[in-house]
Parts: structure tokens; C-alpha cells; sequence
């Protein structure tokens, strides 16, 4: 079994011992599934929950290279210098990155607001970025974005492999 989640922000990417925060527990009441792959608390969209253990191995281990797709809000102007140094990899305090897929992208006409919403500074600009990752280092996204001056204010996953957040508003699952 496959369950597609749109984990919205602030919930823990797990079923239980959330401590007084909302879990993966309160929006999907299927039970023996699982994470593949994590999404942090302040994170948003895609999250895959299966059954299925080579299946989860194979969505969450690096070795397989599976495609990921993030948009991130990022703060400041998104120019060519830094998209090329995503495009090539960043060095990170454990090593360089992969290169990842990196391009400029307007805000998602789709876009559900977030509560509560990121902080706005009037005096700084904001922009968006679309990543491809095969890799899934610890808040990976976010790292690389502030490696090239781009601090992150919002994060979603839309796409994991084949299968993305089209259609599903934030708490929503479906089996896919």
C-alpha cells in the first residue's frame, strides 16, 4: 500500500510520541504504513507512507537516486550566479552536494497560505526557487540555499518519483 500525504508545517514527520504536537497520526488513520523519507516539522507537502519495507528503502536511500522536487521560498533576488552554483553542487560541513536541478519558478498559482505565515521583511525581496535532489542530506534544501546566500523562508515537496502533491490540500492523503 502507497499513501500520499501533504504533510502541512509544523507537524512531526512521525506516528507517535509527538508530546503535545500534532503527528503524522492526526491526518492519516491508516495503520502499518510508514515514511519514506522525512519532511521537518517546518516543512510542507509530499510525503510517501507505505508498507511496502524495499519499497520505502528504495524512496528513501540515496543509492537509488530517486528524483525529488522542492520549490523554496527563498529570501533575496534569485540570480544566475547562484542557481550555477546549485546546478554544480555546494559545499556543505560534510562535503559537496550533488549538482541538483535548479531554476528560477514564480510563486505556485496552487499555493495553499501557511499558518502562520513566513515573515516578511519589506526591505528584502523574496523569490522562488525549483530544486531536483537525488541525495537527502538533514535539511539538505535548506542548507544548500543558505550556502549560496538564499536563506529559505518556506519549503514544499511537490514531487517524490512518479508521484506528486496534484490535487491534495494540506492534511490531505489518498492512496496512490
Amino acid at each position: 500500500m502507497i499513501v500520499l500525504l501533504n504533510k502541512p508545517y509544523d507537524v512531526l514527520c512521525q506516528f507517535s510520541g509527538g508530546e503535545g504536537r500534532r503527528t503524522l497520526a492526526d491526518f492519516v488513520p491508516v495503520k502499518g504504513v510508514y515514511p519514506a523519507g522525512r519532511l521537518d516539522r517546518d516543512s510542507e507537502g509530499l510525503l510517501v507512507l507505505t508498507d511496502d519495507g524495499k519499497l520505502q528503502a528504495r524512496i528513501a536511500d540515496p543509492r537509488f537516486k530517486l528524483e525529488k522536487v522542492y520549490l523554496a521560498q527563498v529570501e533575496g533576488v534569485v540570480g544566475e550566479e547562484a542557481l550555477g552554483r546549485l546546478r554544480t553542487g555546494v559545499e556543505l560541513n560534510e562535503g559537496p552536494t550533488q549538482p541538483a536541478g535548479a531554476r528560477a519558478v514564480g510563486e505556485p498559482d496552487w499555493l495553499w497560505p501557511r499558518t502562520p505565515p513566513i515573515r516578511v521583511r519589506k526591505s528584502v525581496p523574496d523569490g522562488w526557487i525549483e530544486l531536483t535532489l537525488r541525495e537527502g542530506r538533514n535539511r539538505q534544501v535548506r542548507r544548500m540555499c543558505a550556502a549560496v546566500g538564499l536563506p529559505c523562508l518556506r519549503l514544499i515537496r511537490w514531487r517524490v518519483g512518479e508521484w506528486t502533491l496534484a490535487g491534495l490540500a494540506p492534511g490531505e492523503w489518498r492512496e496512490a
